[in-house]
């Protein structure tokens, strides 16, 4: 006994295998959609918010002065604006973290999770600037920081 099919019944509706795929096709679409929508939706008059963590200040509400086991140190979040470029455009600006231990300054980074470290300090993060140059003079003892070496043109 064999079974014939024929050819003349019913139609057939899409397969399985055209099914999944229109799906998947769908699905992907949907998700590139909502990755670039935020994207398209963001401003360019807006500058970015920085990152924070938990219990952390907003970059620009940091700003001290303080003598600290016998070292002046200073330290703030300044914003630095980039030149138009040729083409104009407008450009967003960036939170510049500085520290200055004895009126020399202390290289400083800030992480992606809002906290800093600084090249005394760089295997340790602090949640606050002040708190990056506490670790740093405790670091240093009585040394100096070193000048920074002139740039060459």
């Amino acid at each position: 006994m064999s079974r014939t099919t024929d050819a003349g019944d019913a139609p057939r509706g899409p397969s399985r295998r055209i099914l999944l795929r229109t799906g998947f096709t769908a699905v992907v679409a949907a998700g590139t959609t909502a990755v670039l929508i935020p994207l398209h939706d963001h401003r360019q008059d807006t500058a970015p918010a920085p990152a924070q963590g938990p219990g952390h200040a907003a970059a620009g509400a940091e700003e001290f002065a303080e003598m600290y086991r016998g070292r002046e140190i200073r330290g703030g979040v300044s914003v630095l604006v980039p030149a138009a470029g040729p083409g104009g455009g407008a450009h967003h600006a960036e939170p510049v973290a500085e520290i200055r231990i004895d009126g020399r300054p202390l290289h400083v980074m800030r992480r992606a999770d809002g906290t800093y470290l600084s090249d005394v300090t760089h295997y340790e993060s602090f949640p606050t600037l002040r708190e990056t140059a506490r670790a740093a003079v405790d670091e240093l003892g009585t040394a100096r920081l070193a000048l920074p070496a002139p740039h060459h043109r």
